[in-house]
């Protein structure tokens, strides 16, 4: 049994640094965990009577750091940083009671539906971030594909253009934000796809202090289809029906064999939102009880908003509510787990 309900942060926890990039000394925190699991009485993540899992989505460089291409600030312009503090003293905090923590990474290629390269207007010109591609923007010739491109990902310039106006319909029929054109971001083998140091450092030493190995899941690198949620891509066909891609049944799964999944990230209008609302209807899809054992971090997790473009509060806010309607818990990560509907006390 854990010694107390909510642990102190350790000593090399500094808030301040949480908003820049540095090395993890890896091999002095592996030193460091297993003396503090030790002085806390924290034992292996095996003997867990209650099981956890913390789901960090995206919390990347390149949504969480000041100057990199998609920083989510939010309206307060701190967001992701202050999220991230209050982030890591979450799991410092609860180290004795999160059993696992699961990690997504956003990961890109330059060559992808989303990013300039892959539209052409008349000119040839390719479109600025956040371009909102319409399919009558598709349809009049506004945007078409760039067809420098087919030969690298294997597909016929006219049916890339085929694919390109059945994506943009697709979304609009099926009420999601239309196409937008994102800055380059979270590039594979870029510092911008790293997770950020911080959060980096305290998935590292849970894992160590409790032997609890992070369960990483990669997403985003269908070049044909944007992929907000972990669980599965925008749009699944093309436009002759054959699959683009698959939801990933074995991550819902995973999760739902836990009896607390908890969920924080970037951003809370995109990959965030869109992971929970498909977490919820596979849910729902077998029992709607299960959407009572998920709690959705609100003070860890921001929308994007960028200054005379775009603000998704709102429709972030309206989604937070349409989750707790559902029976989703929408608590803060500074509230003892004790306190927390449906968490068991240790004594339990």
């Amino acid at each position: 049994m854990n010694a107390s309900p909510q642990l102190p942060l350790p000593p090399h926890f500094d808030p301040a640094r949480v908003g820049e990039v540095w090395r993890v000394p890896y091999q002095t925190r592996a030193e460091e965990a297993p003396a503090w699991a030790r002085r806390h009485g924290i034992r292996p993540a095996v003997e867990d009577p209650f099981r956890l899992c913390l789901v960090a989505v995206d919390v990347q460089n390149t949504f969480c750091i000041p100057g990199f291409e998609l920083y989510v600030g939010g309206r307060s312009g701190s967001g992701a940083v202050d999220d991230n503090r209050r982030l890591c003293a979450f799991i410092y905090r609860n180290l004795g009671r999160i059993t696992e923590i699961c990690p997504t990474m956003d990961t890109h290629h330059a060559m992808q539906i989303f990013h300039p390269l892959y539209l052409l207007d008349p000119a040839g010109g390719h479109p600025p971030p956040y371009t909102l591609v319409s399919a009558d923007s598709v349809r009049s010739g506004q945007w078409r594909f760039n067809p420098a491109l087919a030969p690298a990902l294997g597909i016929p310039v006219e049916e890339a253009q085929r694919q390109l106006l059945h994506y943009a319909e697709t979304l609009e029929q099926s009420g999601k934000y239309a196409l937008t054109v994102w800055p380059y971001h979270a590039m594979l083998g870029g510092i911008g796809h790293a997770l950020v140091s911080a959060v980096e450092e305290a998935v590292f030493f849970h894992g160590v202090a409790r032997a609890s190995r992070p369960d990483f899941h990669i997403k985003g690198d269908n070049p044909f289809t944007e992929h907000y949620s972990v669980i599965g891509p925008e749009v699944l066909e093309g436009p002759g029906g054959a699959a683009l891609a698959r939801k990933s049944e074995k991550f819902v799964d995973m999760l739902l064999r836990f009896d607390a999944v908890v969920i924080a990230g970037q951003a809370k209008s995109h990959c965030v939102a869109w992971t929970i609302a498909d977490l919820l209807r596979q849910a729902q899809a077998r029992d709607a009880r299960l959407a009572r054992k998920v709690y959705l971090l609100e003070d860890c997790t921001s929308p994007v908003v960028v200054a005379g473009a775009i603000d998704y509060t709102e429709e972030a806010d309206a989604a937070f509510r349409h989750f707790a309607k559902a029976g989703m818990h929408v608590v803060r990560s500074t509230l003892p787990l004790e306190d927390w509907p449906g968490i068991p006390t240790r004594h339990d």
